[in-house]
């Protein structure tokens, strides 16, 4: 029988540790289920739950209504917690509203959640990445290529692959504008591209767009929030006839997608890409959710990740340093 003092907290959304005999489950919701990304995110919440013993439910949430049914879902199915990468961090206080109603914990991962006003919700705990250090990095490395390969700046445009909406991709694409701003690259040479969605079809038709507007280059740097914007770009350039020695493009993930142009027989416009550990988010998120659920032990209220620049070259060691 539930004591009164143990309503009062499930009412305030403390949920109790489960007990020893109680089965642990714990959902994990990415908006984009089908993005090498989240697939890899997955398989590591799953070796957490190898570990643990729990069981994992993983739910592709593409738009808010599906969000919601998966968060009820989740409580129908006697779960506990679940770890959320929402596909609009506009719908934070949903999320909020939705794990208090089912007495359910919450926990960002990658975009995190915020209100009306734009502003984070400190009731979730968050796992993202220092989106505009990564961001910097990327800038800083396609300044070092430039200068290896002896490009004057001014006959480089540089190719923004804007997705402005989505907080995350605006602070990376910001931190390598700012890296090439202070390496001295021409403001003026730098080209947004607008994408429609996240993925490398949108990156492609708006890569078209920017070069015909932009034929004046003689070389190109491109940038964006992930590997497929990048990879869209240079399948642009190529179209263009564009060769790949004249195009230096890092994306971001260190995804299958950028794995797959690395193993190509001859090197394409896609340099580098800056691996993120899908491990820590996949893994780490998971174990923290577990021991929340198990031992009340509440995860930090943020943590950043950073990552690491691989290449063509570099990347069995890279990948080795990250456990992957």
């Amino acid at each position: 029988m539930i004591s009164a003092l143990a309503m009062t907290l499930c009412n305030l959304s403390v949920v109790p540790a489960a007990s020893a005999a109680e089965p642990v489950k714990i959902g994990f919701l990415v908006k984009q289920a089908e993005e090498p990304w989240f697939q890899d995110e997955w398989r590591f919440a799953e070796q957490a739950a190898h570990e643990k013993g729990f069981t994992l439910v993983k739910i592709g949430v593409p738009n808010g209504e599906k969000m919601i049914a998966a968060i009820d879902n989740l409580a129908a199915q006697k779960a506990q917690g679940f770890v959320i990468c929402a596909p609009d961090v506009k719908l934070g206080i949903a999320v909020e509203r939705a794990a208090k109603r089912n007495g359910l914990k919450a926990m960002s991962v990658d975009d995190q959640l915020v209100d009306g006003s734009g502003k984070p919700i400190s009731s979730i705990p968050h796992m993202g990445i220092s989106a505009y250090e990564i961001g910097k990095q990327v800038g800083l490395g396609l300044v070092d290529e430039m200068k290896v390969r002896g490009w004057k700046m001014t006959e480089v445009g540089a190719m923004r692959l804007a997705f402005d909406q989505l907080p995350t991709a605006r602070e990376r694409t910001q931190g390598a504008v700012d890296a090439l701003k202070a390496a001295g690259f021409p403001v003026a040479n730098i080209v947004d591209a607008t994408q429609a969605k996240t993925d490398t079809e949108s990156a492609f038709n708006a890569a078209n767009i920017a070069l015909t507007k932009h034929a004046q280059f003689k070389h190109w740097v491109v940038f964006g929030m992930n590997d497929e914007a990048v990879l869209g770009t240079i399948r642009a350039t190529e179209g263009r006839g564009l060769r790949s020695d004249a195009v230096i493009g890092i994306g971001i993930g260190g995804s299958k997608t950028a794995l797959n142009e690395f193993a190509k027989p001859s090197p394409t416009g896609f340099y580098g890409t800056v691996l993120i550990s899908p491990k820590r988010h996949g893994y780490e998120t998971a174990m923290n959710m577990y021991k929340w659920i198990t031992e009340n032990k509440v995860p930090a209220a943020v943590t950043l990740t950073t990552g690491t620049l691989m290449t063509r070259v570099n990347q069995t060691e890279v990948r080795a340093q990250f456990g992957l």
